[in-house]
């Protein structure tokens, strides 16, 4: 039995969850929520290295602002994305006005920017807003 470790988006607690049961709407061992909502995660500058780092599986990143144009008109798609792509991969949102250092280190340079992440290590990125279904076979395709 293979399990995977999954990083709670509410207390941070990394949980141990077998491979099967990921599709069974797991709850947090520590503080009961459940791991996958459906929704996009907002990673803050405390919690973005260890989603990263401790989640066994792929965690794709959506740079954006809140003055920014196209990442409003893409959030919708991108929460659809996740509500279809979850739990085989965690879609997580980045403020880049609120979390400048990290948009640095990563060097944003125009959002939305969406950066898959296996094993704490950028994969791929994608800059320029997408429909849903493009977010899919993007994420799908680099996965």
């Amino acid at each position: 039995m293979n399990s995977v470790h999954i990083v709670c988006g509410h207390c941070q607690a990394v949980n141990r969850i077998p491979s099967e049961r990921l599709a069974q709407q797991p709850h947090c061992g520590k503080c009961k929520e459940i791991l996958f909502n459906g929704h996009p995660l907002e990673l803050t500058g405390k919690t973005f290295q260890r989603h990263l780092s401790r989640n066994d599986i792929p965690v794709v990143v959506d740079f954006w602002a809140p003055w920014c144009g196209p990442c409003k008109m893409m959030a919708p798609a991108y929460a659809q994305a996740a509500a279809k792509l979850e739990p085989r991969v965690r879609l997580a949102k980045l403020d880049t006005e609120q979390e400048q250092g990290i948009a640095a280190q990563f060097n944003i340079r125009s959002i939305p920017t969406l950066i898959v992440f296996k094993g704490g290590r950028e994969i791929v990125r994608q800059a320029g807003a997408m429909r849903e279904a493009d977010i899919i076979r993007w994420i799908n395709s680099n996965i």
